[in-house]
């Protein structure tokens, strides 16, 4: 079940907690994003790669994923956009339980200065809030 969703300082990201088990929440974002009929690119395994140099690090996932469609749209806008997608969410272990973190998408408009273009970006923030939210467990 997700304790809270906020956004974090003013870096634009926005997280939620869970107390899921890390491969529960992987599997739930992975049926997420396919169900919303997104293209999930890739997963890099943060821990995994630690691992292979000697370090430690507790689990993190990088799913990398997005909806072409709507990620044209923003780089028509501002070509810069691309620096920031695909979309990304984190998943990782901490001592509060299981973070899911992401980019808010009205931090990209401000970084990228996207104010002028009609974009759905409310949309797109509740999409991304709603498929946190299911991976956590929650509705």
């Amino acid at each position: 079940m997700a304790t809270e969703t906020a956004e974090v300082d003013s870096k634009g990201i926005d997280q939620l907690v869970t107390q899921s088990a890390l491969d529960d929440v992987d599997m739930r974002l992975r049926e997420g994003i396919e169900q919303r009929g997104m293209g999930l690119m890739a997963v890099v395994d943060h821990h995994a790669n630690a691992e292979k140099v000697g370090l430690e690090l507790p689990p993190t996932r990088t799913f990398i994923f997005g909806n072409p469609e709507v990620g044209t749209a923003l780089m028509q806008c501002e070509g810069s956009v691309a620096l920031d997608l695909p979309q990304k969410m984190v998943v990782r272990q901490s001592e509060e339980g299981v973070v899911i973190e992401w980019n808010d998408p009205h931090y990209l408009v401000e970084r990228h200065e996207l104010e002028a273009c009609e974009l759905p970006i409310d949309k797109m923030s509740e999409a991304l809030t709603g498929l946190a939210r299911e991976a956590a467990g929650g509705e």
